[in-house]
């Protein structure tokens, strides 16, 4: 197979109509004309061989190819600018640049935070963005695949994602929630959200006869937690969505066979071998659970 040679610019207008879903709209991004990605395009496809976008009064949609080659794009750009990156900070001893997390909401409320604030006095050059992203579908490992986030705090049912590495950073037990000094709290509706009872959960949930069919579905698990505290009924829920619960709500351990989340951490194979991923991933490591009194005041701030 001949190899296909493609400039970073080429790349970068890729990205940027994949993006913008539109050929005018990633001109004003890139600070060029129309035409001039539309003439880029075209020849992109050419060295490749497929249709990435179709054309229409829609805009520009990518196809299932042009997903996958954004998908790439992205990455190849990323590690362009980890290259430039980890190359000065081997000459200075100092890392810096961008790194992007994608997480979801309570590992971003609970177990970010007292990582990042030690990043920032460790490494005050690594700039970092963080992305909260719902756990369903691709999730948060979604958006590294499609080199959108460098590193994904991710719900871990199995092995990561294919393509993809990651390893476990902790263990979260489920508990009952209920109204405070309730008498009999599994007599109480179920208010869920969608996030909640994934495949590790699954086989547990449906063996429970007392749960009945969520009455209420909130948005996410904050709003479960307010509905729970107001006596709308109990749930069931992961102990980092519990953390800094409020004095309305109590917490009961469902027992022995209760069932277990495992959040972790998934990022590219080349990303893994970045400074700025590696040093974040040690963080992460050595902080474990947030403690509740860290994770209250964050919820404080909030």
């Amino acid at each position: 197979m001949t190899a296909v040679d493609l400039a970073p610019q080429e790349l970068r207008t890729l990205v940027a109509v994949a993006d913008e879903a539109s050929f005018s709209a990633a001109a004003a991004r890139l600070g060029t004309t129309q035409s001039a990605v539309s003439h880029t395009v075209r020849g992109i496809e050419r060295k490749l061989g497929v249709v990435l976008f179709e054309r229409g009064r829609f805009g520009a949609r990518p196809t299932p190819a042009g997903e996958r080659a954004a998908a790439h794009a992205r990455r190849v750009l990323r590690m362009l600018q980890a290259l430039a990156a980890d190359a000065r900070g081997a000459d200075t001893g100092e890392l810096s640049g961008p790194l992007r997390i994608a997480a979801f909401r309570s590992a971003a409320l609970h177990l970010l935070p007292p990582a990042l604030e030690r990043l920032a006095t460790q490494h005050p050059g690594i700039e970092v963005t963080v992305t909260v992203v719902r756990e369903l579908g691709a999730g948060a490992a979604g958006e590294v695949a499609a080199g959108r986030a460098d590193l994904g705090i991710a719900t871990l049912s199995g092995p990561p994602p294919a393509g993809l590495v990651g390893g476990v950073l902790l263990e979260e037990p489920y508990s009952l929630v209920h109204p405070a000094g309730h008498p009999d709290p599994r007599s109480l509706p179920l208010v869920d959200w969608a996030e909640n009872c994934g495949s590790y959960t699954r086989a547990w949930w449906a063996a429970q006869n007392w749960i009945p069919a969520a009455t209420v579905n909130a948005e996410d698990d904050g709003a479960v937690l307010s509905m729970v505290g107001s006596g709308l009924g109990m749930a069931v829920m992961p102990a980092l969505s519990l953390t800094g619960a409020p004095p309305a709500v109590e917490i009961t351990d469902l027992g022995p066979e209760r069932p277990y989340r495992s959040v972790g951490y998934v990022t590219t194979p080349e990303l893994a071998a970045t400074s700025a991923v590696r040093v974040l991933i040690r963080t992460l490591r050595s902080l474990g659970t947030p403690s509740p009194e860290h994770t209250k005041a964050q919820l404080r701030a909030v």
